[in-house]
């Protein structure tokens, strides 16, 4: 039912671009906050920006501020992520995710998409 699709990922070289997308669809992506996620070989994973559905408020990790931008449509339901001035360090497999949740009807659901590679490298 539920299936968040990541795409646009691959190799490009330093100082490049990519803009990924998430096709969401099987659940209300209006009222789910988007997320996008990335995890490094050995590393933990990472939050790597976050669009509230409400209002669209935005926050960023400070390590993709002012590279970075989340955007999303809600008429298309998906979600983008454009990145600009890549460095090898954004090297990882970068993840959608969607949280919804409600103290009234009682539920709290996490989806995730299976995730797509970014290769920053010379």
């Amino acid at each position: 039912q539920v299936q968040l699709v990541e795409s646009g990922g691959g190799l490009v070289q330093p100082g490049g671009s990519l803009r990924l997308s998430c096709a969401a669809s099987g659940f209300t992506f209006s009222t789910a906050d988007m997320s996008w996620y990335r995890q490094a070989p050995g590393k933990e994973r990472e939050l790597v920006a976050v669009i509230s559905s409400a209002d669209s408020r935005i926050n960023y990790a400070d390590s993709v501020k002012g590279r970075f931008t989340i955007s999303r449509d809600n008429a298309k339901n998906t979600v983008y992520l454009q990145m600009n001035s890549l460095k090898p360090e954004d090297t990882a497999v970068y993840f959608c995710n969607a949280h919804s949740s409600s103290v009234t009807f009682r539920y709290d659901l996490d989806y995730w998409g299976q995730g797509t590679q970014v290769t920053v490298s010379s």
